[in-house]
């Protein structure tokens, strides 16, 4: 019987001769048909780490513009920078980077399963979001969609060009995509979990990829219908939201942040699920509060569709509505705060191990504080009317979402990687390159929060010269993020061929997906396993590797 928890010395690396890596075939019709939910992960791997650098390099410009005024960009070409980088990294990058690849990879390992409840809509799901991701970077770079990534009107309904329709397709496509992935993991989680496995011995990682896919599948078709009226608004001149033809623009902004609050949540839900999973194990204790942590994520998913108006406190809302808004903006940030609370705890008397993936994730514990914490001024009524639409704002959102979230994805990347492909990375690049991006971030955003509060407006190609000195900081930030962002493409993509063959459980860790060999056969498991144990109980000897 396999239990959730793994006793003895640790093992030998085991290889399996074969794996779902070259079992079935390695060509690329083999891997383009596939139904097995870890090459279709991997498939999202190389298309999301695409996406990341293109709009990461849309960001690089958007920084050396902004070095000094008046900037190296006309005005038009720096409003489609700024939207190609916003439209990629929240659509293509943030929303389905953890789900979609870790996701996939794991939650069937995790419950004891052999693949998703739905194996071809999860390859359907993959092509929308491939073929939604050509059709924007198309509409954008070819066509110059110059709205940023909110596509407020009457900006895409007045003022642009055709190509918005297109770069409108491009976000639906790309939503019915995550809708699939979420329908796939709810299915899944109810129906598939393996004998013993309650609800309560889920790992943490499940619970929050379940939070997660139901806002997915209760907030996306919102989004859907929002951009089809903004199409047939400017394909059949309707007035819906242009105001020139009778619409109302605030109606937009409702139906919009509607979604797009609660994406929030779709994006750094997953995250909070994988800085469970990595704190315990090298912290070597059990999480502290385990349902304390998994409620939380169940509130955040539920409070999450209340506070969508909190984006619009100069828009034209009645002041009540904004206090009503306000409240429910700190009530939100409880459940957060429990989980940053419990892995303080956890952390406290642990015997703690600095690998790459502890780094990430203190990292992501640091930056989610900070950009938590700025939340909470920005919900204030009085302090928004100061810093809306200017670089506060932009550096609140990046430090829970790029600083926070993509530093759970690279702790995430890091932390399974060995199990993903049956190598280990060096030890002291990925922690070189976890450093690097945590000063980097730092560096390039908090200057933001400087600027913004003396009010420097954000989406402006020019600003006044007494503002350069603090753009100067941040861009040199962004050089040095870049070079962290960077590095592990090359020592991740170095270990694949010259890295130390890795055993089932590198780290010491629990759960079932660290008892199969790493890489994981095509089934997962040779006989459905038996959970007797909850998670999170760790021995305290890992398996020795190189560094």
């Amino acid at each position: 019987m396999t239990t959730a928890t793994v006793t003895g010395k640790p093992e030998e690396p085991v290889v399996a001769t074969k794996n779902y890596l070259t079992e079935g075939g390695v060509t690329l019709r083999s891997w383009l048909l596939t139904r097995d939910h870890k090459r279709i992960a991997i498939l999202y791997t190389l298309s999301i780490t695409f996406f990341f650098f293109v709009g990461g390099a849309a960001a690089t410009l958007i920084r050396l513009n902004l070095v000094t005024p008046p900037g190296i960009f006309t005005p038009d070409i720096y409003n489609r920078l700024f939207t190609l980088h916003g439209v990629i990294m929240v659509w293509f990058f943030l929303i389905p980077s953890i789900p979609n690849t870790m996701g996939n990879f794991l939650i069937p390992l995790m419950i004891g399963a052999k693949d998703l409840a739905f194996p071809r809509l999860n390859l359907l799901s993959w092509y929308l979001y491939v073929g939604a991701g050509f059709l924007a970077l198309f509409a954008i770079l070819i066509g110059g969609v110059d709205t940023g990534w909110t596509f407020y009107t009457p900006f895409s309904s007045l003022y642009s060009n055709g190509y918005v329709v297109l770069a409108l397709a491009a976000v639906l496509a790309v939503g019915f995509s995550s809708i699939l992935t979420g329908l796939n993991f709810i299915v899944t989680t109810h129906r598939m979990r393996a004998p013993g496995m309650t609800w309560y011995r889920l790992p943490v990682f499940v619970w929050s990829n379940y939070a997660t896919s139901v806002i997915m599948v209760l907030a996306t078709p919102v989004l859907a219908i929002t951009l089809i009226l903004v199409a047939a608004e400017r394909l059949l001149k309707v007035g819906i939201f242009d105001p020139a033809l009778g619409g109302d623009p605030l109606l937009f902004q409702h139906l919009f942040w509607f979604y797009s609050h609660p994406a929030v949540y779709i994006m750094i839900l997953p995250g909070f699920g994988v800085i469970s999973e990595i704190v315990p194990c090298f912290a070597r204790k059990p999480l502290f509060g385990y349902k304390f942590v998994v409620w939380s994520s169940i509130a955040i998913s539920v409070i999450g569709f209340f506070v969508w108006a909190h984006h619009m406190f100069v828009a034209g809302i009645s002041l009540y509505a904004g206090l009503v808004f306000s409240l429910l903006s700190y009530v939100i940030a409880v459940p957060s705060a429990i989980k940053v609370f419990n892995w303080t705890a956890t952390l406290h008397k642990g015997w703690i191990s600095f690998d790459a993936p502890m780094l990430y994730a203190l990292g992501f514990i640091g930056l989610f504080t900070i950009g938590g914490l700025t939340g909470l001024f920005v919900a204030n009524l009085a302090f928004d009317v100061h810093v809306t639409d200017t670089y506060f704002v932009v550096a609140h959102f990046h430090y829970i979402m790029v600083g926070g979230m993509v530093s759970a994805y690279f702790g995430g990347l890091h932390y399974w990687w060995p199990k993903v492909t049956g190598r280990l990375y060096p030890e002291w690049w990925a922690r070189i390159a976890a450093l690097l991006i945590f000063f980097g971030f730092n560096l390039t955003f908090f200057p933001q929060f400087i600027l913004g509060y003396l009010g420097m407006e954000r989406r402006y190609y020019s600003y006044p010269p007494e503002f350069q000195a603090w753009n100067i900081f941040s861009s040199a930030g962004a050089s040095v993020l870049a070079v962290g962002y960077a590095l592990p493409f090359f020592y991740l993509g170095w270990s694949l061929f010259r890295g130390k063959r890795a055993g089932a459980n590198p780290w010491a860790a629990t759960g079932l997906e660290w008892q199969t060999p790493s890489p994981p056969p095509t089934h997962n498991f040779d006989r459905t396993p038996t959970v007797t144990r909850p998670p999170y109980q760790y021995r305290p000897e890992p398996e020795p590797q190189d560094v």
